[in-house]
């Protein structure tokens, strides 16, 4: 099993990155926000969760052992998968997410792609009670996990429309999911309009 990948970052795309280490190329899944913060060419310390299943074995990376331990309790819940726990952390930010659970902000929890009403309800209940235990990066991660480039000017402009950034954030999660990372700046921003309208 890998736990831990250091190397340097070969590319990114909407979902996953590429990991160089010693030659050998990793893809590693990740949110937008981990995403966000990765930089091309640049050295990176990635916390991996790795996922091995009859077709395939999977791996998820993330910038502090905290958002992988997120990743570990969201998928111990009943009906997120993988992709859907990326989802939700892509979605909203780790304090969101506790907060979220703790006040049984279905709608909060709604925002992330994938996660309907009886999901929502479902991390509410189940999550409740440890929510207040639950890790948080400490203020270096939780600022590196903040979307750079394109993402961020993304997120700036729609907070200039008034758009609450953690609904932005949400917005543009969904949008990249959907169209990957290889679009236009007036794009992104009139899908994510469209994505919050609807």
């Amino acid at each position: 099993m890998i736990g831990r990948l250091t190397g340097r970052i070969e590319g990114l795309e909407a979902d996953r990155c590429l990991v160089d280490v010693g030659g050998v190329g990793y893809v590693v899944m990740a949110s937008t926000r981990t995403l966000g913060a990765l930089e091309p060419g640049a050295e990176q310390r990635l916390w991996v969760e790795t996922v091995v299943r009859e077709d395939a074995i999977t791996l998820y990376g993330f910038l502090q052992a905290a958002e992988r331990e997120w990743f570990r309790i969201l998928t111990g819940v009943q009906g997120v998968g993988p992709k859907v726990a990326l989802g939700i952390l892509s979605a909203l930010a780790p304090a969101e997410l506790v907060s979220a659970i703790q006040s049984g902000d279905r709608a909060m929890l709604s925002r992330a792609p994938g996660v309907g009403p009886k999901l929502a309800i479902r991390l509410a209940t189940e999550l409740r009670d440890k929510a207040g235990a639950l890790p948080l990066p400490d203020s270096v991660s939780v600022a590196a996990s903040v979307p750079a480039g394109p993402d961020a000017e993304v997120i700036s402009a729609l907070g200039h429309l008034g758009y609450r950034r953690g609904e932005a954030e949400a917005a543009l999660a969904k949008v990249r999911m959907r169209l990957g990372s290889d679009v236009a700046f007036a794009d992104l921003v009139r899908e994510s309009l469209r994505e919050m309208a609807r």
